[in-house]
């Protein structure tokens, strides 16, 4: 299909539907009544008008016949009343052409079969009462008009066929209608329902309508079973696998500081901070605060109490252009987390950062600028995965990241629908984080 008639047709599956409903019933309706207008009221009109024609003419030869106007009105008056017509000889009141009505589907083919059987015709007035033909034709002795009941020259109320099509036809749509909504709004139940889930939200959803939507419904419950059983087990497993290894640890450090200070000492006692920090980090990436449920939250307190905790942490940090979209469902301890993170990227590898909030009918965009020397465009997706270190200056034996502060940020805005974009930033000059979460 041509680009151009895919963007006229409707998004939605209900607005296709109702497309796919509607437009056989209109297109049926058009040709059935062109058609049916055509063949059958013109086909009876013209056979009717054609014997009018003949009765006419009849009347004409007396008033032709006659030596003078009021014997041609005398001789001609009483086969017209037999065939019900009136008649005037002379006319004074001739239209200048023919006219009908702008819906008289068959006053076209009246006009045209008159005009057609009598070589003598004026014109034919339809349209000053609809329910009379006027006609006005020439004589020995002048204009003659003629009137005669419409329903002689063609089918009565033609028009009612179409009423009563159109009304059977928007009572039937209209009960498709109820029944196709019957049949989608389960589908759009399941789809807001995946689409919470994808947002880190568990909607209540049980499967409804047709076998194929049920099946559907039934599978997207054993799937949002299944991953959340994982996820329970994940972060109960790293749960224990915490424990276990800040134990040993614990020893180590208490251990270490029985010993004589020297410099063999104290770079032990830097391997394990080392650790710690490693074993912190890796945790916080691989538990992601899965098991945090989500809440109404006001996005700017939840900036500024970010902004407020890294000044106390002597951190130069700005606030930009700062939006109030109201509360948001989201999961707090998971945003500052992400937020805290790029904050301090930022701070690492530049000498100030500057936070944003921009609200949007569809996303919530939170934009961490600094003036650093950035990130080259075709390393950007390289260092948003998992324990990737793009220089010497980041690793973690000199004072740089273990690669999980960018990932763990990523892995936090999916779960909530959105995404991070890396940039250049055009008010500081370095990196531009932008944590997308949609609404």
């Amino acid at each position: 299909m041509h680009p151009r008639l895919k963007s006229l047709l409707p998004r939605s599956l209900f607005g296709r539907a109702v497309l796919i409903l509607a437009l056989p019933v209109i297109v049926v309706q058009l040709i059935v009544s062109v058609a049916f207008i055509q063949r059958h009221f013109e086909a009876v009109t013209l056979q009717m008008t054609s014997g009018v024609a003949i009765e006419i003419g009849a009347v004409l030869q007396k008033i032709n016949a006659a030596p003078d106007a009021a014997e041609a009105l005398r001789s001609a008056r009483g086969l017209a009343n037999s065939l019900r017509f009136q008649i005037k000889v002379p006319a004074t009141d001739v239209p200048e052409a023919d006219s009908r009505g702008l819906i008289d589907f068959t006053g076209r083919r009246v006009i045209l079969t008159l005009r057609d059987k009598l070589s003598s015709v004026l014109a034919v007035d339809l349209s000053t009462d609809p329910a009379q033909v006027r006609a006005y034709f020439r004589s020995a002795h002048g204009p003659v008009r003629v009137v005669l009941d419409r329903g002689r020259v063609s089918a009565s109320n033609p028009h009612q066929l179409l009423v009563w099509m159109v009304f059977t036809s928007a009572l039937m749509t209209f009960i498709a209608y109820i029944f196709l909504r019957n049949q989608l709004t389960p589908i759009t139940r399941l789809a807001r329902a995946a689409e919470a889930f994808g947002k880190g939200q568990n909607l209540p959803y049980s499967p409804r309508g047709a076998t194929e939507v049920r099946a559907a419904g039934t599978a997207f419950l054993n799937m949002r079973a299944r991953i959340e059983r994982q996820i329970e087990t994940r972060t109960l497993m790293l749960s224990g696998v915490s424990h276990d290894l800040r134990t040993p640890l614990t020893r180590l450090k208490l251990g270490l500081s029985f010993l004589p200070e020297d410099e063999e000492t104290r770079a032990l006692q830097q391997d394990v901070t080392d650790m710690e920090r490693l074993v912190s980090e890796f945790l916080a990436f691989a538990r992601g605060d899965a098991m945090e449920e989500a809440e109404l939250v006001d996005p700017v307190a939840l900036l500024q109490r970010v902004v407020e905790n890294a000044l106390r942490m002597q951190q130069n940090v700005t606030t930009g252009t700062v939006d109030a979209p109201g509360k948001i469902r989201l999961r707090p301890q998971a945003i500052t987390r992400a937020l805290e993170n790029l904050i301090g990227n930022a701070i690492r590898y530049g000498s100030r950062a500057q936070i944003s909030l921009i609200a949007t009918d569809r996303a919530l965009r939170f934009v961490v600028e600094d003036d650093g020397p950035g990130i080259p465009p075709e390393r950007r997706d390289v260092a948003m995965e998992p324990f990737e270190r793009l220089d010497k200056a980041r690793d973690p034996n000199k004072g740089g990241g273990v690669g999980l502060g960018l990932a763990i940020a990523a892995d936090i805005a999916r779960s909530h629908g959105g995404a991070l974009r890396l940039s250049d930033s055009e008010a500081l000059g370095g990196l531009r984080a932008e944590l997308s979460l949609a609404r």
